[in-house]
């Protein structure tokens, strides 16, 4: 429930513990080991916020988060505990309610699609998904770049894989304008990028891309929309999960504009299994990280991160985090131990209280609670009952899933891709015209060749008409030749016969 003073968290020692909504954009942690309450605490949080008009988001790693949009029940085992925690705790006008609420799911199976396009992802991230190394980032940051200079669109899969297959070709030109481009680090990317898609990463890289306003909105009754994100799956791929919610926080941290310290978050975002989010980051990353949820405060987005030990958040993040509720810690091993001393450490002391040794004692639903005050500082820790929540706990059913999201005002919105002309589209053209070109080079070429063997051929030809021309002429004039001289011959035995034959009969 959310009162005057903010959203009642519990009852402890010192009275009712109150999340101030005016200090709720300052984040906070919720901690504790497996099965010590730490799902039912995000769910009544949630709750409140969502009754104060705040939207949520928040991801349902288990799928029990999805009864948030079902009332809870009495006559089921599991709200006895509720209705008993009700009363112990005098909340009068409790009682069972639901919440607005919107599935969303990466693959679209249960919820309705998140995209982004590989453009939106950015270099870094996409590096951190593909488990790149520092070489191979910089080859597919020459890619981004190389892809932004030739106005080109990444939109999918396929137009990352398009565009790496042109860096590799043209890698000695991009080595002079970009910096060094091995091959071998484009092959393993692209490797990089089939095992991604084979977890069925390619469904998250299309349009529509999500629009952030869909996560910002209320109901008829002014309630805050609570967004669930289905996880179970996803949860498969840690690292596309821990990536995709970096992403959405960056993508908030971008698009909305500047707001100070509202009266109430504009929105409240639940990081669960928040240790992912951390593990093997590299140095950029956690910088990045750093930077988003610092800045974010500011444009009224505040971040609850979830996980079952405190040590898994950075310390560089874990002092940026103002409210505080604190599950059981169990301290079996010298590690645990030093996770109840360093837990124990981050509450304003209670002199009434031994932090390390009730850390350890808690019971299930029972939490350490410290949350900013008025001014800003945070309030001495007390041991609080958790309140409980009005929704249903546990999952719902997948017909009364189904029946969400037909209703759903955001379905129609996102349920058909969009595949417009981007860099696939236009480095096949490219191809497609390259070949066409090279093919009328080729034909070209190949009609000259010919027109050079024809002239050749028609050289030959004449020379040989030439040669078989003359030569007949030659017997001709020979012939002539021949015939005047027996011509001659026969004329000059004539006259010769003539004049002798005129002597003889003279004499």
């Amino acid at each position: 429930m959310a009162g005057t003073d903010g959203i009642l968290i519990g009852v402890g020692g010192g009275g009712p513990q109150f999340l101030r909504l005016n200090r709720a954009n300052r984040h906070g942690l919720v901690a504790g080991a497996t099965g010590t309450g730490k799902t039912v605490t995000l769910q009544k949080l949630a709750e409140g916020f969502s009754a104060a008009g705040v939207p949520v988001f928040a991801a349902d790693v288990k799928g029990d988060l999805s009864g948030m949009a079902m009332p809870g029940n009495a006559q089921q085992r599991a709200h006895e505990a509720f209705t008993a925690r009700a009363a112990e705790l005098g909340m009068s006008d409790w009682s069972y309610a639901d919440n607005p609420v919107v599935f969303w799911d990466l693959y679209g199976e249960q919820g309705h699609p998140i995209r982004t396009t590989v453009s939106e992802m950015g270099p870094l991230l996409l590096a951190r998904l593909l488990g790149l190394n520092e070489t191979q980032e910089g080859v597919l940051a020459i890619a981004f770049r190389a892809a932004d200079d030739e106005g080109m669109l990444l939109l999918n899969l396929d137009d990352m894989r398009s565009m790496l297959t042109w860096v590799g070709e043209n890698a000695a030109e991009l080595t002079t304008r970009y910096g060094n481009v091995a091959k071998q680090s484009v092959g393993t990317i692209q490797r990089q990028l089939l095992a991604f898609e084979a977890q069925g990463a390619d469904r998250f890289f299309g349009e529509p891309a999500l629009d952030i306003a869909d996560f910002l909105t209320t109901d008829d009754q002014g309630r805050g929309t609570v967004n669930i994100l289905a996880a179970d799956k996803l949860m498969e791929s840690p690292k596309l999960y821990a990536t995709f919610l970096l992403w959405l926080l960056s993508e908030l941290f971008e698009e909305l504009p500047e707001v100070g310290d509202p009266d109430k978050p504009r929105l409240v975002f639940f990081f669960d299994e928040a240790h992912l989010l951390f593990e093997d980051a590299p140095a950029a990353l956690l910088e990045k990280v750093e930077q988003v949820v610092r800045l974010i405060r500011s444009k009224g987005v505040g971040v609850y991160f979830v996980t079952q030990n405190p040590l898994d958040i950075p310390e560089t993040v874990a002092a940026q985090l103002g409210n505080r509720v604190q599950h059981a810690l169990r301290a079996f091993t010298p590690k645990d131990q030093r996770a109840v001393r360093a837990a124990a450490e981050t509450f304003r002391i209670n002199p009434g209280l031994d932090v390390a040794t009730a850390i350890t004692e808690l019971k299930t639903g029972e939490a350490l609670v410290s949350v900013l005050a008025e001014d800003g500082s945070p309030t001495p820790v007390e041991r609080t009952l958790v309140a409980p929540p009005r929704s249903r706990a546990g999952p719902i059913s997948a017909t009364e899933r189904e029946v969400l999201q037909s209703t759903s005002a955001v379905g129609a919105k996102y349920a058909d891709t969009v595949d417009r002309e981007s860099a696939h589209e236009m480095l096949r053209q490219r191809g497609e015209q390259a070949a066409a070109a090279a093919a009328a080079e080729k034909a070209r070429k190949a009609e000259e060749k010919a027109a050079i063997q024809r002239d050749r051929q028609a050289s030959r030809e004449e020379r040989e008409h030439r040669r078989e021309g003359g030569l007949a002429g030659d017997i001709t004039r020979q012939f002539g030749r021949t015939v005047q001289r027996q011509v001659i011959n026969r004329v000059a035995g004539q006259l010769i016969r003539g004049v002798l034959g005129g002597l003889f009969r003279g004499r």
